[in-house]
């Protein structure tokens, strides 16, 4: 062998040792991760061993194991200190108190809760409940024909079946969750009715089984939208065909809900027992005549606080695919800091016009005794850590931990002698079991970590702010947090 074969060969051997030696280290560096991760037995025990050397861990065990955890971490001394006492109340809150049971309706109740307070006082009624079976007939009915439209949009767009977009909307084709601006399209579009003229049926109050059957069909009906759009079918037939499923849907939904009269007549007392009778008339004049004129859903104004470091303060916002009703009205947030949305509900109770508002309601929450507060519950006295606030509210909301969840209103505030809320009182609807005979109380701390959404009447708006509204949204996507659903 010549001279430079020698040389090469060797060359050739030495990257061959080196690599080798490389692809080794690798290895070893892996089952060095591995094992480092891995829980071994030594670790197991050493954990029981630190677990049971702490008397205290054995007493939250004792504990735990038989009531519930929230229960347990219950701070004694700051339900002491709660009082539902407030410095400004409106007078007249409804009765009676509304209970939504085993429904996702909360934004609904929130809203007939917040529109009656002025329709009582004005029609001089000691109890009153506008129907919310009504609204949800038609949110039902609006939702699915805005689901179908919208599949068709996005196998138009070219959107997989399988990708993030499809798959997130076909999760919950039809949930009994909204936002305000999707009660604002229901009411103008169908107007309101008393609940004695069309009262609660049974999946009305546990709608979890006529929306397992409506999402079933859903699913079924876009399989056969997306193959339609395949073969190349027309708009005109695919709106048909959108058409003949919505037929079956009114059916299932009329089945399960009852089916609103086009015409109605209320008769009722009056404080005095003074006999009265409205109609025969529609929802929707019923709305224009007897309630529009002291409560008009469009001169309310939704504003929001996401505070990520992505969605500037004073920029308006939608989210892609949201929304109740077809050519309906766009769900439009207006991020402000959650000193303002304090400030201007704070300012409505003033007034004494109660606040709609959207929060997440399971966190720091003692749900029996209705009490919103950061320190209600001491999660390290039990746990030997906090709990949910280890995040920032914006970390929150960026990692999955938070979001709103539910909807509800305000009916009082206490404020400082420098005018700052305090605390206020809630009007929920969960029945009268809980908190102060339906009523909760939260702080001020609870309000700026937990509250997302609050709905003022535009006078109390100042005009920078509500310049934001004639902004261009941003178009946030459709699994983003701010888009979730209030139940």
């Amino acid at each position: 062998m010549c001279t430079g074969c020698c040389i090469l060969l060797k060359g050739l051997k030495c990257t061959i040792t080196i690599l080798h030696s490389f692809l080794r280290s690798v290895k070893e560096a892996d089952e060095d991760a591995s094992a480092a991760s891995a829980l071994s037995t030594e670790t197991l025990q050493k954990l029981r061993r630190n677990f049971y050397d702490d008397p205290k861990n054995v007493l939250a065990q004792n504990v735990c194991t038989r009531v519930d955890p929230y229960d347990v971490c219950l701070s004694r001394k700051h339900i002491e200190e709660t009082q539902h006492a407030f410095t400004h109340k409106i007078d007249t809150e409804g009765k009676p108190i509304t209970n939504q049971k085993n429904s996702g309706r909360c934004w609904v109740f929130a809203t007939l809760n917040v529109i009656r307070v002025p329709f009582v006082q004005h029609h001089n009624l000691d109890e009153f409940e506008f129907s919310q079976a009504y609204l949800f007939f038609w949110d039902k009915i609006e939702r699915c024909n805005y689901f179908l439209t919208n599949m068709v949009k996005a196998a138009q767009a070219g959107d997989p079946v399988d990708g993030r977009l499809v798959s997130f909307l076909l999760i919950d084709p039809s949930p009994d969750g909204g936002q305000w601006d999707m009660v604002v399209n229901l009411i103008n579009k169908y107007g309101l009715m008393p609940k004695t003229c069309f009262p609660e049926s049974f999946s009305c109050q546990s709608s979890q089984h006529m929306n397992i059957i409506l999402k079933s069909k859903l699913r079924e009906y876009t399989k056969e939208l997306r193959s339609m759009i395949t073969d190349g079918a027309s708009d005109g037939e695919i709106s048909s065909y959108i058409q003949q499923k919505m037929a079956d849907v009114y059916r299932i939904v009329g089945i399960c809900l009852g089916i609103p009269p086009e015409t109605f007549t209320w008769e009722y007392y009056t404080k005095t027992k003074e006999f009265k009778s409205v109609g025969p008339i529609t929802p929707l004049d019923f709305y224009t005549k007897y309630v529009k004129p002291f409560f008009n859903v469009d001169d309310k104004v939704c504003l929001v606080t996401d505070p990520r470091p992505t969605n500037s303060y004073g920029k308006a916002y939608t989210v892609d695919y949201l929304g109740n009703i077809v050519e309906g009205r766009e769900i439009i947030y207006n991020n402000q800091p959650a000193e303002v949305l304090m400030k201007l509900a704070a300012e409505s109770i003033k007034a004494l016009e109660p606040v709609w508002f959207g929060c997440e309601v399971n966190r720091r929450h003692a749900v029996k005794l209705g009490i919103g507060d950061l320190e209600v519950h001491d999660y390290k006295l039990v746990f030997g850590v906090d709990v949910t606030l280890g995040l920032s509210k914006a970390d929150r909301l960026l990692y999955g931990e938070s979001m709103m969840t539910h909807a509800m209103a305000f009916t009082a505030v206490t404020l400082d002698e420098a005018g700052n809320p305090i605390k206020f009182r809630v009007e929920n609807s969960w029945g009268d079991e809980f908190g102060e005979k339906g009523y909760l109380v939260i702080s001020r701390d609870w309000f700026t970590e937990f509250v997302f959404e609050v709905v003022v009447d535009k006078k109390f708006v100042p005009q920078e702010i509500m310049e934001v509204f004639t902004m261009k949204p941003i178009v946030l996507p459709a699994w983003d947090p701010m888009g979730t659903l209030a139940h």
